[in-house]
């Protein structure tokens, strides 16, 4: 399974930037996919998620600003974001697993799953 990402960049608060990550490998469709993130000194963290049937998750910090989806036909998975904060730096991973992969949104709004496949990441700086 390889999972290349592109999109990141620099962005001033406020601003909007797509991620994209393209897929190949494995049969892209029948796959849980997601984005992480790790921000200087901090722990990874998961970002967003969507199954095989479409449906999604997001961390509680980034709901209603930021938008998963797919295009099978692409292969490829997108991250859109918009209102975007200087908290959200950081280098995201596209990620992505088999279908029974549970995903688990906490109580205090975190979203964790273990993910088996990881790409290198894309850098996204917010900053003035």
């Amino acid at each position: 399974v390889q999972l290349v990402e592109s999109g990141g960049g620099l962005v001033q608060p406020g601003g909007s930037l797509r991620l994209s990550c393209v897929a190949s490998g494995y049969t892209y469709s029948s796959y849980c996919m997601g984005w992480f993130r790790q921000a200087p000194g901090k722990e990874r963290e998961g970002v967003a998620t969507i199954d095989d049937d479409g449906n999604f998750d997001y961390a509680d910090s980034v709901k209603g600003r930021f938008t998963i989806s797919k295009d099978n036909a692409k292969n490829t998975l997108y991250l859109q974001m918009k209102s975007l904060k200087p908290e959200a730096t950081g280098m995201y991973y596209c990620t992505a697993d088999g279908r029974d992969l549970v995903v688990v949104v906490t109580p205090t709004g975190e979203l964790e799953a273990n993910f088996s496949y990881w790409g290198q990441g894309t850098q996204v700086t917010v900053s003035s």
